[in-house]
């Protein structure tokens, strides 16, 4: 049985997805308080987390933020905020997905069901190309001798690319292969997704040109510029 864990301090919001997800077949545990949840990831294993931005004591993007530095459980954000802007935030912390109240719970439990597939769903092959290896079994990539820490997104967005060398995939491409049930979220998250990735290959000291950006285009990966910086 797949243990959700909810992270919302409106009560009322609280019971309706608690009682969705009982009748979905999943176990549950709620915290209401944002101070609590870090220790609580921490010494547990839920499969998702539904996290609420706006909490007392600390706030859903800084749990995020701390949870990231130890786990990749998948999180989907839960927020009142519209902006475009702050749905990035959550995405450039590692959010899986991200939800906009008033929001239907059967449809909170579509998008995590789909997450769980993606999960269940991912190949058991171990890809080794060069200075490359990539785990599909345990979501993760090497790059010359180097763990690459990726969140299970960001790990999808990678291996997408870096399974066709040199296709170019547009962001909607992109977004459709990560999140078949993307409703309205902009394509534009991926440019976030890329910059994380991005990021993380510089901080091992490879160039992270190997994401190549084709203007207008989209994104592909390109083996040749894999090299130490």
């Amino acid at each position: 049985m797949n243990h959700i864990l909810i992270v919302e301090d409106d009560y009322d919001i609280a019971s309706q997805i608690n009682l969705f997800f009982g009748a979905s077949g999943f176990e549950t545990t709620h915290i209401d308080d944002g101070g609590q949840v870090v220790d609580w990831v921490r010494h547990n294993q839920p499969d998702v987390i539904l996290l609420d931005v706006m909490l007392p004591n600390k706030d859903g993007v800084r749990c995020l933020a701390e949870i990231r530095a130890f786990s990749m459980v998948p999180v989907i954000m839960l927020t009142a905020k519209v902006e475009e802007a702050d749905r990035l935030k959550g995405l450039e912390y590692g959010a899986d997905d991200y939800v906009c109240k008033p929001f239907s719970a059967a449809e909170l439990v579509m998008r995590v069901k789909a997450i769980l597939r993606r999960c269940v769903n991912t190949s058991s092959a171990e890809a080794e190309v060069k200075d490359i290896i990539v785990d599909e079994d345990a979501l993760s990539v090497q790059l010359l001798g180097k763990e690459l820490s990726l969140t299970k997104v960001e790990f999808e967005v990678f291996v997408l690319l870096f399974k066709a060398p040199s296709r170019v995939f547009s962001r909607q491409q992109i977004l459709d292969h990560i999140q078949p049930d993307n409703f309205d979220i902009s394509d534009r998250v991926i440019d976030s997704h890329i910059k994380n990735i991005r990021k993380k290959i510089k901080q091992i000291s490879c160039s992270p040109k190997i994401l190549e950006s084709v203007y207008g285009a989209g994104y592909r990966y390109n083996a040749q510029q894999l090299q130490p910086e």
